[in-house]
């Protein structure tokens, strides 16, 4: 039995039956990370003495007790955007090189009332902006399946280690697809949640109106697990609800999938739309109904998406000015110098451009010609959406028009970066749930689908991912 191998619920039932022990299991993800990681660098921290500490003590609770929560004595990573107290948190920036978490996020405190062993943070683009993991301070994370492509982003590290069998699940965080777009590129399942069904609290904040964290994992039995132990009301996050999840009883036959017509139009990449296709074939052998839908306002996304985004970034990035936390120039010679001394050496270029773009969008005579005006499209997306899903269950589309591209390839070109958002970002704009699907590859290089479901209905898509996981059967 090869423990990396192991899905969140098979090392469940092995650690149920005694078969090996959580330290065992934790060894054996430590030992994964040091022999493979300096090729991958999914991590930017590993949190050892954290972790065999977690093990020590969820094996005497398997020792003692004979029911215990299916997350106990099970080894996981997290993005390091997401406060661990006592370990360094950078959000992959240098400005927060040196800061340590001083308490949990939500997240975290609900992970380790289960008993679950962090084994470390992964590495991300720098305040989760990028679409590679190309943007962190910290060296770029490669995929798994090709080291010369980038991981997807900004969640890259966390979707790496776990396709590298570097930890078992992984917790990332998404924005605009930070969880499906590297969920996709190195092959594993990635769910973004409805916007407040996971609490954001001890998440770093880029876009407070977007970011959303959510898991990531082998299978989407293992993805539901963790979602279902990291959902609900926080009377920390004002935006968070105590919706009740109830599971869902689906079959495929006579669900009706919606195909949004402008997600197929140009600018796919054909291999990636023959995976999707092969798909949607087989849900319809299956007995599903496809239903092509429009989303006529999808072509305005991606810009009200990088005016939105970069506003809400400029305003919560501005705490960042080497007075209270992380880097502080020790060499400017007044309060202004501090603040531009420290920005201008902390900050990387893709937060700075980010900044310049969301704070001209606030400024005066700006205003109501941008950000105004971006949020009044915003709302037009989500009547789209509202519209499409009185006619279908669910909607089937691509995650990303291309898969895993080279490092470096798009590095100078900061739109074409922008477009890979393209069928992620009108989602994230809706606040609606969507979740990443390994459906086949292109060579060596995974293809995910994407599949949306309306607000709190996490249980649908993950029982309609269920029925397409085995339905594609991909070895």
């Amino acid at each position: 039995m090869e423990l990396l191998d192991l899905t969140l619920q098979q090392a469940h039932e092995g650690l149920k039956k005694k078969e090996f022990s959580s330290t065992e299991l934790t060894k054996a993800y430590l030992a994964q990370i040091k022999n493979e990681d300096q090729k991958i660098h999914a991590y930017l921290a590993v949190t050892e003495n954290l972790a065999l500490e977690q093990a020590e003590a969820a094996d005497k609770i398997i020792l003692s007790q004979k029911e215990f929560s299916v997350l106990t004595g099970i080894p996981n990573s997290i993005k390091d955007a997401i406060l661990v107290e006592g370990e360094k948190c950078t959000a992959g920036s240098k400005i927060l090189g040196h800061y340590v978490a001083p308490y949990d996020a939500t997240v975290i405190k609900k992970l380790k009332k289960q008993n679950a062993v962090i084994l470390g943070k992964t590495n991300l683009d720098e305040f989760a902006m990028g679409a590679s993991t190309e943007n962190s301070a910290f060296g770029v994370t490669k995929n798994p399946h090709d080291l010369a492509r980038v991981s997807g982003g900004s969640s890259g590290g966390a979707a790496a280690s776990v396709a590298a069998k570097e930890a078992c699940y992984a917790l990332g965080s998404d924005t605009g697809g930070s969880i499906r777009l590297p969920a996709s590129f190195c092959g594993v399942v990635g769910l973004n949640p409805t916007y407040g069904a996971v609490s954001r609290f001890g998440l770093i904040a880029f876009a407070s109106s977007l970011d959303q964290i959510g898991p990531m994992a082998k299978t989407v039995e293992d993805v539901k697990i963790v979602f279902d132990a990291i959902s609900g009301k926080d009377a920390n996050d004002a935006t968070s609800t105590d919706y009740k999840f109830e599971d869902e009883e689906v079959v495929l036959k006579g669900l009706k999938i919606g195909i949004p017509k402008e997600y197929f139009e140009k600018g796919i990449d054909p291999e990636v739309e023959k995976i999707i296709n092969n798909a949607i074939k087989k849900a319809e052998e299956q007995g599903a109904k496809m239903v092509s839908v429009s989303l006529p306002n999808t072509k305005y996304s991606t810009a009200c998406y990088y005016i939105i985004a970069p506003c809400e970034a400029s305003a919560n990035l501005a705490r960042f000015d080497g007075i209270k936390y992380g880097l502080s120039s020790q060499s400017a010679e007044d309060l202004l110098g501090v603040y531009l001394e420290s920005r201008g050496a902390g900050f990387g270029p893709e937060p700075k451009r980010r900044i310049l773009i969301g704070t001209h969008a606030l400024s005066a005579g700006y205003y109501d010609a941008y950000y105004k005006k971006a949020q009044e499209v915003r709302e037009l997306i989500r009547q789209d959406f509202k519209e499409a899903f009185k006619k279908v269950d669910v909607m089937f589309s691509p995650v990303s028009p291309v898969p895993a591209f080279n490092i470096g390839e798009k590095s100078n070109d900061p739109l074409s970066m922008y477009l890979m958002d393209i069928y992620t970002g009108p989602v994230k704009l809706a606040g609606l749930p969507a979740l990443s699907l390994p459906a086949g590859k292109v060579g060596k290089l995974p293809v995910g689908l994407q599949i949306i479901g309306n607000y709190f209905e996490e249980n649908k898509i993950l029982a309609v991912a269920s029925l397409m996981e085995k339905v594609l059967q991909l070895g």
